[in-house]
């Protein structure tokens, strides 16, 4: 869900005339990051409401194009939540280092032309039947209660489906190419990048070409975090070194993208699957719904909306939802919604 980054942010603060002092000590992108998530009062509960007003005007096209239709860009609204403040026990969780450059913790470039994934649909992991735990009872409301789930066995991409991938599905049905392609390719440099600017219905219908399926959320879920109800998909403890989040590209200085699928070797699920933390938000094919005993009141439950898992390369702390590193983070969005942090895999039945 692309927005203001933080150097678009503290301009505008500027341009407004106020800013933000980080309490006695010296401000930084970090803690610029953790006051926005961890902020419970609206943005006028500080600042004047002329300059609030000012600064939401300027979002108005980075809205747009998470809360647009595709077709004729008509808003789409999505009513806000009750009861939807709250304290991120995760931003306290992320004092870190910054990485000593972009690529720090990646086995790969950035940016490079030839392939190592391949065009093909991407080889997958089986992931056995059994039981797994499911949400958590610390942060957002919708993410539990936490409880026991079942799956039976199946199958899921090891890593996102690229941009290579993804133009070999546009070639073979004619299908229009994503935002990001000139000349029906994707930019130069990024082959392996995971595609963006799909919608729910541009997953599917790739994953059904490639003789697969979109995994729902509990499948993804259990392949992301594995059975011993871990909080990240290589531990509980946050680590900027093996992942592609907002705070990697905070602490770093540095406007965010995608990264290579796969860039990441410490970051590994428990079964071996790339980027199930960050780098893209990726559809599932689960409506989204309430969670067994959960009495949390809200108006976006059930066929309205599709599930997207694992949090991404973006600085979503405007729409405070915290760190989105959690491997039972989860968001949910319109099926023709279409941005720069959505992409997908896909999974398949054990037959």
């Amino acid at each position: 869900m692309p927005s203001v980054n933080f150097n678009h942010l503290l301009l505008s603060l500027s341009i407004l005339g106020f800013s933000y002092i980080a309490s006695a000590t010296e401000e930084t992108a970090l803690t610029r990051y953790q006051h926005t998530i961890q902020a419970s009062e609206s943005c006028d509960a500080c600042h004047a409401k002329n300059q609030v007003n000012v600064f939401k005007s300027a979002m108005a096209n980075d809205c747009m194009e998470c809360h647009s239709s595709d077709e004729n860009d008509v808003v789409m609204t999505v009513s806000e939540e009750q009861d939807k403040k709250y304290t991120d026990i995760y931003a306290d969780r992320v004092k870190v280092a910054p990485p000593p450059d972009a690529t720090t913790g990646m086995s790969v470039p950035i940016l490079y032309d030839e392939t190592r994934i391949g065009k093909e649909p991407n080889e997958m992991v089986l992931i056995p039947a059994g039981k797994f735990i499911r949400g958590s009872d610390q942060r957002l409301p919708d993410e539990g209660p936490k409880y026991e789930a079942e799956t039976g066995a199946f199958w899921i991409d090891k890593y996102e489906v690229t941009n290579l991938q993804y133009k070999q599905f546009i070639n073979a049905t004619k299908r229009k190419s994503p935002k990001h392609f000139r000349s029906r390719t994707y930019p130069k440099g990024k082959v392996d990048h995971p595609v963006v600017f799909v919608s729910w219905y541009d997953a599917h219908d790739y994953c059904k070409w490639a003789g697969k399926r979109l995994p729902t959320d509990i499948e993804w879920e259990k392949a992301a975090r594995g059975t011993d109800g871990r909080d990240f998909p290589w531990g509980n403890d946050f680590d900027v070194n093996v992942v592609n989040s907002p705070v990697r590209w905070a602490t770093l200085h540095m406007d965010g993208t995608t990264t290579p699928t796969g860039a990441f070797e410490g970051g590994k699920s428990p079964y071996g699957l790339y980027d199930m933390s960050g780098n893209v938000w990726e559809w599932t094919d689960s409506w989204y719904t309430q969670y067994p005993g959960n009495q949390w009141p809200s108006e976006n439950y059930g066929k309205l909306y599709k599930t997207l898992k694992g949090g991404s390369w973006w600085d979503c702390s405007f729409y405070a939802c915290g760190v989105s590193a959690p491997s039972f983070n989860r968001s949910y969005f319109k099926q023709n919604i279409k941005n720069s942090s959505f992409g997908f895999r896909c999974a398949k039945d054990d037959k």
